[in-house]
């Protein structure tokens, strides 16, 4: 396809920051917009399997301290550790809405809930009033990573994984030119935390197509020639 329908498709707003970048090469712009769709691709892939690890530990973790299966719904009532949460209302709305139609299990909640359900965990008082016992979750985390540190950095990778669920770029530093380290941090951060749960990277993404490396060298190489 020709830049001009492609950017008739994807608007002249989307485009217009790829053209910048590339000093109004249409067609390395057009190369580059490419190169971030692959790249998302690859990091919404990591970025899913991260979630779903990340929730069933907190899952499993709660359920078996409370001895109880429905431990969202009992900590969301009055009294609760979640009764103050900011998702509180929104997360007793699908759970209302799970038992009305008769499909309500803890596991249908633990999948439905937003991503920052679970950052929220570690934020001061939710994890004072669960019990300080959530780092536990993470048995292989570097000396000194404490409760506030976890907090700050799942928020990066929430923050991350929005702006690429949200179709938008992540090739670009603040300034808008061609730069991949923003990307990097966030993949090599959610490569340590997958450490920190105690699994092997390379085994547990195995035979997935999620290493972005060649596509963030092909981006790399682009800018360099800007």
């Amino acid at each position: 396809m020709r830049y001009n329908k492609f950017e008739i498709a994807l608007s002249p707003a989307r485009m217009n920051r790829y053209v910048t970048a590339c000093n109004g090469n249409k067609a390395r712009a057009l190369q580059l917009y490419r190169y971030n769709v692959k790249l998302c691709e690859r990091l919404y892939g990591i970025l899913n399997v991260f979630e779903v690890i990340l929730r069933n530990a907190i899952d499993n973790h709660y359920k078996n301290q409370y001895s109880d299966p429905n431990w969202i719904k009992t900590q969301l009532a009055a009294g609760g550790f979640l009764e103050y949460a900011p998702q509180n209302p929104k997360v007793q709305q699908l759970i209302s809405n799970l038992t009305v139609k008769g499909t309500y299990t803890n596991d249908r909640v633990v999948s439905g809930v937003s991503f920052g359900f679970w950052p929220y965990m570690f934020t001061r008082i939710p994890f004072r009033l669960g019990g300080q016992s959530l780092l536990r979750i993470f048995p292989n985390r570097t000396t000194g990573t404490n409760q506030r540190t976890i907090y700050n950095e799942l928020q990066k990778i929430k923050n991350f994984r929005n702006r690429i669920a949200h179709h938008e770029p992540v090739c670009f530093d603040v300034t808008g030119n061609i730069n991949t380290v923003y990307a990097c941090d966030n993949y090599h951060l959610i490569l340590k935390y997958v450490s920190f749960f105690g699994y092997n990277p390379q085994e547990l993404f195995y035979g997935m197509n999620t290493k972005p490396e060649s596509i963030i060298s092909a981006i790399d190489t682009l800018g360099a020639k800007v």
